[in-house]
């Protein structure tokens, strides 16, 4: 039988941002941009790609700017129209052409969990991927993609996107645990967020492909570390019931909510760019080379 098609995918861009205050007092973190891309928009592409018409963002109040991206503005239209400047009109309408994107807003900031969770309505009984909002992997193949595909080798099942970190830094990720079932595959057994004493180096990060199955564990899960509803939680408690892969990807990965992550994102993106990149390396270079006072 063959398997349901992935067309619908959540990203959860709820968070304050508050590691990147001031700013994000006024422009959501997921609207930073990477040259002149909003971070959320780099993150949709990645969903359409990999086969999804349908988005559903999930966002709070108080963020009324990302919500705004994804909705028609009348006059900056107008007026490009009128200039007959088309190429830029084409920019202005990109969040609401891109994919049919819908608006959700979470409550109360109780978690990751309970932000998939305000999905559920609109995804339905579908299989989604889930892609964090500030979250950005460079590679030839979108991660969204590969899980896609790494969905149908596994014959169905929910996947989850995995890199490996040094022992050192695993307790700051849900740590997969499981059997090895390929070159770069698993069968999960469980995930730990922020373990005390990591088993693996294998932590889930990016991007989850879901069965629909995941609300109902979520809507009864109680919450876990700091009061707040994981979603790390209830794959856990999925794999228990439900096949659940795990997918270490390819490509560089990016922590686009992280400062530091996010300028290493926005200095990637900018050499990756044809009409800028070879100027920008000339200058990084010549920056490097510079003696310091």
């Amino acid at each position: 039988m063959p398997l349901e098609p992935v067309r619908v995918a959540v990203i959860p861009a709820a968070g304050l941002g508050t590691r990147f205050l001031p700013v994000s007092k006024t422009v959501p973190k997921e609207l930073l941009p990477l040259v002149d891309v909003p971070i959320i928009d780099n993150v949709v592409s990645e969903a359409v790609a990999a086969g999804c018409d349908e988005i559903v963002v999930v966002s709070a109040a108080g963020k009324a700017p990302l919500d705004a991206y994804f909705r028609r503005n009348e006059a900056l239209e107008e007026r490009l129209r009128a200039e007959g400047r088309d190429a830029d009109l084409a920019l202005a309408r990109r969040g609401e052409t891109i994919a049919r994107v819908t608006v959700v807003h979470q409550a109360k900031p109780r978690g990751n969990g309970d932000a998939v969770l305000c999905a559920r309505e609109v995804v339905g009984d579908r299989p989604f991927l889930m892609i964090w909002g500030d979250d950005i992997v460079l590679s030839r193949v979108p991660v969204a993609a590969q899980l896609v595909q790494a969905r149908e080798r596994a014959g169905g099942g929910s996947v989850a996107a995995v890199i490996r970190v040094p022992r050192e830094d695993a307790r700051k990720y849900g740590i997969i645990e499981g059997d090895q079932t390929g070159e770069r595959t698993w069968r999960v057994t469980r995930i730990v967020e922020k373990p005390d004493r990591p088993a693996t180096e294998l932590a889930a990060v990016h991007a989850y492909l879901l069965e629909p199955e995941i609300f109902e564990i979520l809507a009864r899960l109680k919450p876990g570390r700091g009061g707040e509803i994981w979603l790390t939680d209830a794959v856990s408690e999925l794999a228990l019931r439900a096949p659940v892969h795990a997918h270490e990807f390819e490509g560089e990965r990016f922590d686009a909510g992280d400062r530091a992550g996010y300028v290493k994102a926005f200095i990637s993106s900018a050499l990756a760019r044809p009409e800028i990149g070879p100027e920008i390396r000339r200058w990084l270079e010549g920056q490097i080379r510079a003696p310091r006072s």
